[in-house]
């Protein structure tokens, strides 16, 4: 009975998701951007895990390009509301080239780095990263509400990285070996709740910090008073980023600890060790974002193009729900390499004369202190 009630439902779901397909003109180029998502996704893990420097690379210059082409493609639906996004997108576009120029000098320690953590892949990851893309191209198909989409592709992400991150902690701190179906098995089963804890938290307390250090930027020193409230926003930042870091999600998978006490110990180590300038400058995370953006772009030039030709009243919706999801579909397939490197700072955090690691950080941290870049 149950078996067949599963089986009348499913098919009743289907009838009304088929049917409503036929009745709304802006989703066959959101399914098609969905598909496109896919392709962007398994092609930028492949990339990333076969030729590190070229992913680098390519995120940090591709990244600016696409989006200004979708400022572009913004400013061709001719709207008011196009117009308004489209000068956001190109503004963000210049600023994403400008930064890429600045982190130029950085970009042989983050290939380093990437190359180093990942050189020896836990088995099974890929599987784990295509089911996971695969089970979000599922879910993005069927076109729920946003935030319940944004939310959920979010927690996935993580349970990859918390996932991933202990395998490698372990790799890294004695070269032990634990099986990958064990690692998300346990991780689904015990870790949920810290893992969606941390899923509320990270988001929130990053746009805190990066909106501290772009008005800090911005307030320069000539102003006191703006400099002042710009040091006192910054320093609360800072005292956040304490109680709820991506780096924290380590500790989660590895010791089965709460998110905030793993973040709080986390960035305290990293304090004690004298790692916080290295990870203040650390490009891997800006890596991962500008693989999303150009993955979303992308999206956005499929789904908005063919909107803009078959029916142009539905542009706007169409081409920031492509983005999103494209975004976040390539944000799940750079979690594996966010959390190789997150397991590779923490190892060496937590035992910087181990024998097991290589000497990358080291000496990244005497050309800091000698040179300052």
């Amino acid at each position: 009975m149950a078996r067949q009630f599963v089986q009348r439902l499913f098919r009743v779901l289907f009838f009304l998701y088929t049917h409503s397909l036929n009745h709304h003109p802006r989703y066959p180029p959101l399914l098609t951007a969905t598909a496109c998502s896919g392709i962007v996704a398994f092609t930028r893990q492949w990339i990333t895990l076969c030729y590190p420097s070229r992913a680098i690379r390519a995120a940090f210059w591709l990244s600016p390009l696409l989006t200004c082409a979708v400022g572009i493609l913004l400013v061709l639906i001719g709207s008011a509301a196009s117009l308004g996004i489209a000068l956001i997108v190109l503004v963000f576009a210049f600023v994403q080239s400008l930064y890429a120029c600045w982190v130029n000098p950085r970009f042989n320690y983050a290939i380093k780095v990437l190359s180093v953590s990942t050189a020896f892949l836990p088995a099974k990851t890929t599987a784990l990263v295509v089911v996971s893309i695969l089970t979000s191209l599922m879910y993005c198909s069927f076109l729920v509400i946003l935030l319940s989409l944004i939310w959920s592709m979010q927690v996935m992400k993580n349970t990859l990285q918390v996932t991933v991150a202990r395998i490698k902690y372990l790799h890294f701190a004695c070269r032990g070996d634990m099986g990958t179906r064990v690692a998300l098995r346990d991780t689904i089963k015990h870790l949920m709740g810290n893992i969606l804890i941390g899923s509320t938290l990270v988001p929130i307390i990053t746009v805190i910090r990066g909106s501290a250090r772009a008005i800090r930027l911005v307030a320069g020193g000539t102003d006191e008073f703006l400099c002042s409230c710009a040091n006192c926003y910054s320093a609360i930042a800072s005292k956040l980023v304490t109680y709820g870091n991506k780096w924290g999600f380590v500790q989660v998978g590895v010791y089965n600890k709460g998110f905030v006490q793993a973040s709080m110990d986390t960035w305290e180590t990293f304090m004690r060790v004298g790692l916080e300038p290295l990870i203040d400058s650390d490009l891997t995370g800006s890596f991962c974002f500008l693989s999303g953006i150009a993955g979303g772009a992308v999206c956005t030039l499929v789904g908005g193009t063919w909107t803009l030709v078959v029916h142009k009243n539905y542009v706007t919706e169409v081409s920031i729900y492509a983005f999103l999801i494209g975004y976040l579909k390539c944000r799940i397939a750079m979690a594996w390499p966010q959390a190789c490197v997150s397991a590779y700072y923490v190892a060496y955090a937590d035992n910087p004369h181990s024998l097991w690691l290589d000497p990358t950080i080291p000496v990244r941290i005497q050309q800091l202190q000698r040179y300052g870049t």
